[in-house]
């Protein structure tokens, strides 16, 4: 939930700076590439901490190689895209990217979401997991689309 969180308060606070007169954050799709980039710079640092590490690595599909390797490669990849958003002439390709990068790693949640006993941090149902990961895509559309 914390990324989650990270969104919608990072997306408000930009929202309101904007109001108040700051040029590069008046609209919505500037506020929501901040809250993405906030929440993406979160869950690409978790990659590298345990023990949220460990959980990420056990949940990697079996048929995948080198799972530690992969976590490490999405968690750069997230942090380069939460870079991305930060600077208007990469904001849509850095969105368009980390969409991608979303829908790769999904399956990864759904196995998560179906383990016996998951990682004590990877405990979300199903249910609610695909309804964040639809908020996320969506942020990641509307910075996309609306170049930010």
């Amino acid at each position: 939930m914390a990324p989650l969180l990270t969104l919608l308060v990072m997306t408000v606070t930009a929202r309101l700076v904007g109001w108040s007169g700051v040029d590069h954050l008046d609209g919505w799709p500037s506020a929501i590439a901040v809250g993405l980039a906030a929440m993406f710079t979160l869950t690409g640092v978790a990659h590298f901490v345990n023990p949220k590490r460990r959980d990420l690595i056990a949940i990697v599909r079996p048929q995948l190689p080198a799972p530690a390797l992969l976590v490490t490669i999405t968690g750069v990849l997230e942090l380069l895209g939460a870079a991305g958003l930060v600077f208007p002439p990469t904001r849509a390709a850095a969105a368009a990217g980390l969409f991608a990068l979303l829908v790769v790693m999904f399956p990864a949640n759904v196995r998560a979401a179906r383990m016996p006993d998951p990682p004590s941090s990877m405990t979300t149902r199903l249910g609610l997991r695909t309804a964040i990961q639809g908020v996320y895509l969506a942020a990641a559309v509307i910075v996309w689309i609306g170049g930010g």
